[in-house]
């Protein structure tokens, strides 16, 4: 069984919390005891972050594992229904249904192209 982590969602997750966080890179780096550097390179995936790494990033911002590689998880879908429903939760009616429109012909032509 292969398992392929998707580096760039989980850098943008990272990126997610610690931003939800109120944390700098810096201040990221400094509780994790990494290089600022290193934060920047993982939430761009230009390197791949080790699991004690991952580990240490997850306690300081206060999120499962799961939570940041739920892209790379085939199990994760209440993970993206919380995502889908915190990105409709400040939304007007007017904006979700223009979301859900969109997000229908998306579903469509993704189905339609997989053929």
């Amino acid at each position: 069984m292969s398992i392929d982590i998707n580096y760039v969602q989980l850098g943008q997750r990272i990126k997610k919390q610690r931003t939800l966080a109120h944390m700098t890179q810096e201040q990221l780096a400094s509780k994790v005891d990494i290089a600022t550097s290193n934060i920047s390179h993982v939430e761009r995936a230009t390197t791949k972050v080790s699991l004690p790494t991952l580990v240490k990033i997850a306690n300081t911002l206060n999120v499962s594992l799961d939570q940041l590689v739920c892209d790379s998880l085939p199990v994760a879908d209440s993970y993206l229904e919380k995502d889908f429903t915190a990105l409709l939760k400040d939304c007007t009616t007017s904006e979700k249904r223009i979301l859900y429109d969109v997000a229908s012909a998306v579903k469509k032509s993704i189905r339609k192209n997989q053929r």
